[in-house]
């Protein structure tokens, strides 16, 4: 596996692929796991030729950012086979692609988030404006509307303009002082729920939610915060979940076992098979609502179904 350049300790994006890989070697006796860390876009052909030279029989690259790296590497190397999250790699047959209409399950966060929060202001911010990202804010944006349709409510959201495309990013995966500073602004400005979308950049939100005396709660991406991050747990309200680990394993245990990965369809993780979701509220469970709750589950259901439609730009295509 070659991480994104959040490093495999990210609480997130990363650590959840590599948990995947960790899963799939207690399901088959012949996976390996390695990985290596990229630190700048720079590294990312390096690092995927290096497992090409060790000759592994299956090469994990994290993220989008990694598409035109992995097209040229598995172009170069057409009897290897590949893997990508959060992308596709057109026209390359032996690169089996896992994407996530995250927009689902953070529409229901949006839901949540405009229904706890006491100052009716709510905000996101991402690492950088990659679709990867943007597709979070988009369902979490969404979500606030919905819930102030149904509530003929006005809970306001910073930091993110779908209609725009335009928002507040940080730059950077892994700078938790950047995000402490942006989340800071954004509790300046009333918001009292935030969903960074920026791997362990978003720890700095988490820090300032820590020390806001309860006032402001997180909610968290990709991997459940009280598991990956259980040190900000008490204010982690939920986590849009992106099962990135359950996906990985899939593909390692079918590649190891000798079955075809292949590139169309690939992998698309919904709420219908449960590959995005919501974590369970944790210490939040007594703190929400009965009725909220029960209504972000009729809201799931209704997403499921199709009565509410789920849409996004940036959605996997």
């Amino acid at each position: 596996m070659v991480t994104d350049t959040g490093g495999i300790d990210d609480k997130s994006f990363n650590a959840s692929a590599w948990a995947g890989l960790q899963a799939a070697k207690t399901q088959a006796s012949n996976v390996d796991p390695k990985y290596v860390a990229s630190s700048a876009e720079a590294d990312y052909e390096p690092n995927l030729r290096t497992f090409v030279t060790q000759k592994c029989n299956f090469t994990l690259a994290v993220g989008g950012l990694m598409i035109d790296a992995t097209k040229k590497i598995a172009s170069e190397n057409a009897s290897a086979q590949f893997g990508i999250v959060d992308g596709v790699v057109a026209g390359q047959s032996n690169v089996y692609p896992m994407q996530f209409a995250t927009d689902e399950a953070a529409f229901l966060a949006g839901y949540l988030a405009a229904g706890y929060s006491k100052s009716k202001k709510v905000a996101t911010f991402g690492g950088m404006k990659l679709p990867t990202v943007a597709i979070f804010m988009d369902g979490f944006v969404d979500g606030v509307a919905y819930y102030n349709k149904q509530k003929n409510a006005n809970v306001q959201v910073l930091g993110w303009d779908k209609a725009k495309q335009a928002g507040s990013f940080t730059d950077d995966f892994a700078s938790p002082a950047k995000g402490k500073a942006l989340a800071n602004t954004l509790v300046a400005q009333g918001a009292d729920v935030i969903l960074p979308v920026a791997g362990g950049t978003g720890l700095g939100a988490a820090e300032v939610a820590q020390g806001s005396g309860g006032k402001v709660s997180i909610v968290w991406v990709d991997q459940d915060g009280c598991k990956s991050a259980a040190q900000y747990c008490d204010v982690f309200l939920t986590t849009v979940v992106k099962n990135i680990t359950d996906a990985v394993e899939k593909a390692v245990v079918a590649g190891a076992t000798g079955q075809p990965l292949a590139a169309t369809p690939g992998y698309l993780g919904t709420l219908e098979n449960n590959g995005v979701s919501l974590a369970p509220y944790n210490n939040f469970d007594s703190k929400i609502d009965a009725t909220l709750k029960t209504e972000v589950d009729t809201l799931k259901a209704d997403i499921v179904s199709g009565k509410v439609k789920v849409e996004s730009t940036n959605a996997p295509k």
